[in-house]
Formats: C-alpha cells, structure tokens, sequence
C-alpha cells in the first residue's frame, strides 16, 4: 500500500439500478414515472432564460420553497429542499443522528440508509420486517439516535397505517424520526399532518416518482422551523448552492399543474391494478402494493434466473442478491404497452 492510501476513506458504495442506453428497451428497474412531466415544465424549460446560467442560484431556493409551502398549506420556514431526497436524506442523516446510540431502521428497507451511516460513522441497527414483511412497531420502542423508515417501504412496497406510524413517533419524543415518503402519492397515507403534533418528525418527499421528474433530481422535507432550520445550517456549512436555476424554474412550475399531477398517478394506480392480476394469474405472489411498483417472486422459478432472461430480451427489473428476498423482482409500474411487453414474455417464458 502506498503511504498515501492509509488516508482513502474506504466505503461500500449504493448500487443504484441499472441505465442501459437502447432504444426499444423496456426499462422497469428504477421505479421512474413512464409519463411525461406536467406541459407546465415543458413549457418552461422552452421559456428558460439561458442568460441565467452565468448567476448562482438563489442558495435559500426561495421561489421553490415558496411554492412548496403555498401546495402543502405550511409556511417557508417548514420546508427545506434539495438535490433530489437522497440529498435530502444524507443532510438529514449528518443533521439530526448525531449519537452515539443507534439509528433505527428495517433490515428490508432503502439500502442507502446503511452506506450513509457507514459513510458517517453514525451506529446503527436494523430490526427485522416480520414474516410478510411488515415494521413491527413495537421493536423501535426503545433508546435510540433517531428513527427512519419508507412508507410506503422499499422494495416491498408495503405501506403502514397512520395510526401505527404515529405510534413509533409518539413512542420516540426524544430523538428525530424522519418518515421518507417517496412513494407516498401511490399508496398509504402521508404523516404530513402529523408535524404540527410532533415536534421531532420530519417528512421527506420527491419530484422523482409521480411528479416524472427524476432527470431534474429535486427533494424536499417538511417538519417544524426548528427542524428545517438545522437542516439549512449543514447545508450551508456543506454546499450554499444546492438547486441550480433551471431545477427552480421547472420544479415551481410542475407544482402548478395538479390536474395532470393527479391524472398520471390515476393511469399507474390503475395499470398496477391490472399487472396484479396479470401476475397473479401467471403464478406469481407479492405483498398488496402501495408504491409504483410490484415486488413478486413465483415459487418454483429462479429469481435470478429470470431476471437474466428478461435482461437478454431487453426487458430491465431490479434484482437485490440479498438474504430473504433473493428470490423478488421489483417491478416498477410501466404503461400499459410496456407492462404488456414484459407479461407476454412471461407467458412464453
């Protein structure tokens, strides 16, 4: 080793899904929206003043914000945002668990939680979803840095009643329980209301899942001025200007479009409900989605294997090679052409 390399800070990194580049592929791997964003945004990036690009954004993202606050019915000071909730998240994790008692959260969950942590130095522990994959409420209560958990989760797609995630909430007062709710839209239903009552909760959102803005990479978080005022703090202290001009100018504008917002989460609400079917009839089982997407195996068929096969036929879903769900495949909600691709191949499969 050279002297040098003692000093690497050595990390295993997030695996995100895989981007192939072909054209008549038929890609179900990363849960994106397979509809276009809002005409609004179109619109927008057409009428955007390239001139722009030479002056640093607005380092508060107050036009954004700003926006955000007037749609969820909250003041400015209640939301923070930034480069897509991964970005959010990772300020969250270096804001709030500052411990040296362990984060909580699922064994089976959104595995950017461990590399954080691990990046971090954060401790951390991870108990176990039950038999069908469900939070057991009663293991995060006890002592602990702070809590974080998906609702609906990732990748099974499950969502926990309100009732029970208020219940991890007002059992944990003492430290910060974020509930990370990029799929929100699809399924369950959002503790936004619940920040007024809890002081230390904080909700995480995304433009990436049904607002069909992945490609721009915006996040926001909601909670009390306290909360965001932390957060604001370490990301003034880590990077001032988070969103550049163009993610302000199309994110304000796919806000304004709640119309089209709600048709498009109504056209994968209804496709989900004919892959369930379609799956089902084809010999596969899942857990009751709530995402947009499907996490499935068929007993008697190789996870893996499958997943080679549709891979080679231009067909892309997300395989995690990890214990208990080595035998899923994640299937993110496509159109109904493309979802109608990957069942005929399965059929002749």
């Amino acid at each position: 080793m050279k002297p040098w390399e003692a000093n690497i800070r050595r990390v295993t990194p997030y695996v995100p899904g895989e981007q192939p580049k072909k054209a008549k592929m038929i890609k179900l791997n990363t849960n994106e929206n397979p509809y276009a964003p809002a005409p609004g945004v179109r619109e927008a990036a057409r009428n955007f003043d390239a001139e722009l690009l030479r002056l640093y954004p607005d380092p508060a993202a107050e036009v954004l914000v700003d926006a955000l606050a007037e749609r969820y019915g909250l003041e400015s000071g209640q939301v923070f945002v930034g480069v897509g909730s991964d970005d959010v998240l990772a300020m969250a994790f270096l804001t709030f668990f500052h411990s040296d008692k362990p984060v909580l959260f699922p064994d089976i969950s959104y595995s950017f939680y461990s590399v954080w942590a691990e990046l971090f130095g954060i401790p951390y522990e991870r108990p176990a979803l039950d038999g069908e994959f469900q939070i057991r409420k009663e293991d995060y209560y006890r002592e602990n840095g702070g809590i974080i958990f998906p609702n609906p989760n990732a990748p099974t797609s499950l969502a926990m009643g309100l009732s029970d995630v208020e219940d991890i909430i007002a059992h944990n007062q003492k430290s910060v329980v974020i509930v990370d709710e990029a799929y929100i839209d699809f399924g369950g239903e959002s503790a936004l209301g619940l920040i007024e009552k809890y002081e230390n909760l904080l909700v995480v959102q995304t433009f990436s899942k049904s607002r069909s803005m992945a490609g721009i990479r915006i996040g926001y978080a909601m909670g009390n001025q306290d909360l965001i005022k932390a957060l604001n703090d370490v990301k003034y202290s880590f990077n001032s200007y988070t969103m550049n001009q163009t993610s302000l100018a199309l994110g304000t504008a796919a806000l304004k479009d709640e119309a089209y917002f709600q048709e498009t989460i109504s056209k994968i609400k209804a496709t989900r409900e004919r892959a369930k079917k379609r799956l089902s009839a084809l010999g596969f089982v899942y857990p009751e989605p709530s995402a947009n997407f499907i996490f499935a195996r068929r007993p008697g068929t190789d996870a893996k294997v499958l997943f080679e096969a549709l891979k080679e036929n231009d067909i892309y879903v997300r395989y995690f090679d990890a214990p208990r769900i080595n035998q899923y495949l994640r299937i993110t909600i496509g159109t109904d052409a493309q979802m109608d691709a990957l069942f005929d191949f399965l059929e002749h499969y």
